[in-house]
């Protein structure tokens, strides 16, 4: 009696899948052969079909994220940045151009595109430094492969005029090089390595936007001064000590960055050390870490560095003593 067994192996020629969002890279080859075993007459006995080549096709896909959070803004400020990721998320080396679109409906001011306005984010900072090199369409676009991504830093300009609470919107695009269009879209010859190239889920192209919001601030400073004389008075007369206080508020919803205090020492007076406090807490008169400096010479002043205030951020109040010469 004849024993017949089919057996069908299957050998897949790839490497392994490195975590590729679309699987299987573009370009390997699908090998199929089939083989029989029998026997025949107690012999055993096989055969092999031949063998069937199949080469995986590209699949088109960006992704664009947002890393930003919303960006608050005054009126007239320049060069505020987004920053975005781009992601190739199909299976193939593809070379992703970008665009910059601030006429977004919906919002309530058209931030002004800088020149340049796109930059690459190339030491990872995240904000924009002369370290980062600027995006020309055509000349440097990005070539990424499959799983690879880049920051990317979307500078804008704020218009005159805006309000406090209004937002602006500024979005980055990018796109595959090879072609766009619904997913499915074919490109015969195009992909890598000379297979076809389709467009995936995101119909090779993505998009997203930020957000800038106007956050309207007022400092406002208020100082006073006291006098004890040497006889117990209040008369500033030479020996006296002037306790000067000045008290920083802030008013607004947006914030004041770096806030540097900065008063001139009286002409006819001067500087009684150890007196300078922020807040009631004592600064050192030399510069170092706490912020607050007695700066002499021919224009002696007091500074302390306040940092970036909020409304929230309450008073901030420096205090410090002079003698009447």
């Amino acid at each position: 009696m004849k024993r017949l067994v089919l057996l069908l192996v299957v050998c897949v020629c790839l490497r392994a899948h490195e975590g590729r969002a679309a699987g299987t890279p573009a370009g390997t080859s699908v090998v199929n052969q089939a083989q029989v075993t029998y026997t025949q007459n107690g012999v055993p006995a096989s055969g092999v079909s031949n063998a069937t080549t199949l080469t995986v096709a590209e699949i088109l896909d960006v992704n664009v994220t947002l890393q930003s959070a919303q960006v608050s803004v005054i009126a007239g400020e320049v060069s505020r940045t987004l920053l975005f990721r781009v992601t190739n998320i199909g299976n193939g080396t593809e070379t992703l151009p970008f665009a910059i679109d601030n006429l977004i409906a919906g919002d309530d001011f058209d931030p002004l595109a800088a020149v340049p306005a796109i930059y690459f984010d190339t030491d990872g900072s995240g904000s924009l430094t002369p370290a980062d090199v600027v995006y020309v369409s055509g000349t440097n676009d990005v070539v990424l492969a499959a799983d690879a991504g880049v920051g990317v830093l979307l500078v804008n300009d704020m218009p005159a005029g805006i309000a406090d609470g209004q937002l602006g919107r500024s979005r980055l695009s990018a796109r595959a090089a090879t072609g766009t269009g619904t997913p499915g879209t074919t490109f015969p010859g195009q992909g890598t390595g000379g297979t076809d190239a389709l467009a995936g889920a995101s119909g090779a192209a993505a998009a997203a936007t930020g957000e800038y919001v106007v956050g309207d601030v007022q400092v406002a400073v208020v100082k006073s001064a006291t006098v004890v004389d040497p006889a117990g008075g209040s008369r500033p007369v030479p020996g006296a000590r002037i306790d000067y206080q000045v008290v920083v508020n802030v008013n607004g919803s947006g914030t004041a960055r770096a806030v540097d205090f900065d008063d001139a020492i009286p002409a006819n007076t001067t500087y009684l050390p150890g007196t300078l406090r922020l807040n009631g807490a004592a600064l050192t008169d030399v510069a170092d870490g706490d912020g607050g400096e007695f700066q002499p010479g021919a224009a002696p002043r007091v500074r302390v560095a306040l940092g970036d205030l909020t409304q929230g951020s309450g008073a901030r109040t420096v205090a410090f003593a002079v003698i009447v010469n």
